[in-house]
């Protein structure tokens, strides 16, 4: 192991920090906070859903200013065009009079890009987010060009019930590596958001990390440790969210149509990583796997008619399994 148990002390101190920040500006929101933090660390992508007015672009916005990392916002809305998120090559002439192309980068280069209302853009132009999501490049006219580092998309969205919005496509969602709620803050959460807005006082943030300690944090997420146990109970819970198999359980074979993919394991293994280092631990605990099962899963179950016409929600399948699917005994 390339580092010591101090470091992995120090590096959660740092995080901490970090939060302790954030909550200098942000209200509340404990649980979109660590989730999105814990997609970072894990060098991946997020997507935040909860109706509008929540906060989810001034936690985003928050986030980027206290790592210190470059920050571009793109709207998304139905007129939107591929070419307004990766840039386009513009024919521009040179000073001895001849012509070229000159490329002119778009918003996706930036080491972390908001993806704003992203269901309100149509599938086409939502697509255009593939490429830079999944392989970190963008192609435009035959030439590939490498993001910035580190990269993340973190993306919100408004629930698919509201007027005007574009359910995003599957092999899109399977990209983000979890999918966060925001929920309405109680109500002396809302009294102190009026009390931090309304008023004359301006919070000033201070950063607390720049890039170099963020790729070395990421670094330590890669490096902590999983135990054969860990790793087999995780491949349980996702295996269970698959209603085909013959032992799958009774809900799961109810309620929905398909589960989650390799992704998805993947996903849940990096995200229970980056938990342990914010807690200062080099090795994945059961209660890191169950913490970030939700929402890693969430969003690749997908429920069949059955379930929805119940007013069952995936958490609700995936609160079964996870009670069900015992550490150690596979179902």
């Amino acid at each position: 192991m390339a580092f010591t148990e101090q470091q992995y002390v120090d590096m959660s101190t740092k995080l901490q920090q970090v939060k302790e920040e954030i909550h200098r500006f942000i209200v509340g929101q404990e649980e979109a906070i660590d989730y999105t933090l814990y997609a970072v660390l894990a060098d991946g992508h997020a997507l935040l859903e909860g109706l509008p007015g929540l906060g989810k672009t001034m936690l985003i916005r928050t986030i980027s200013e206290v790592l210190d990392l470059s920050f571009s916002r793109i709207q998304f809305t139905p007129d939107l065009m591929p070419a307004d998120i990766t840039g386009t090559s513009m024919i521009e002439r040179t000073p001895d009079g001849k012509q070229q192309f000159t490329f002119q980068p778009g918003p996706i280069f930036s080491q972390m890009v908001l993806a704003d209302e992203i269901n309100r853009a149509t599938p086409k132009t939502q697509s255009a987010l593939l490429e830079a999501m999944g392989e970190k490049t963008v192609t435009i006219l035959g030439d590939t060009k490498k993001m910035a580092r580190p990269f993340f998309v973190l993306a919100t969205q408004n629930p698919i019930e509201m007027e005007g919005t574009y359910p995003l496509p599957e092999a899109q969602m399977d990209r983000f590596l979890c999918k966060i709620l925001v929920p309405y803050p109680e109500k002396s959460e809302l009294m102190e958001i009026m009390k931090r807005t309304t008023g004359a006082q301006e919070i000033g943030l201070q950063k607390q990390m720049d890039t170099d300690a963020l790729i070395q944090a990421q670094q330590m997420v890669k490096e902590v440790m999983v135990a054969d146990e860990m790793l087999e109970y995780a491949t349980d819970l996702v295996v269970a969210t698959h209603p085909e198999r013959t032992d799958a359980l009774d809900e799961v074979k109810q309620y929905a149509m398909y589960g989650s993919g390799p992704r998805g394991l993947q996903s849940l293994i990096k995200l229970a990583k980056a938990r342990a280092l914010m807690n200062g631990r080099f090795h994945v605990s059961v209660a890191d796997i169950k913490s970030v099962a939700k929402p890693v899963l969430r969003h690749r179950m997908l429920l069949n008619y059955e379930g929805e016409a119940s007013g069952k929600t995936a958490d609700d399948v995936i609160d079964v399994i996870l009670e069900k699917v015992q550490q150690g005994i596979s179902k």
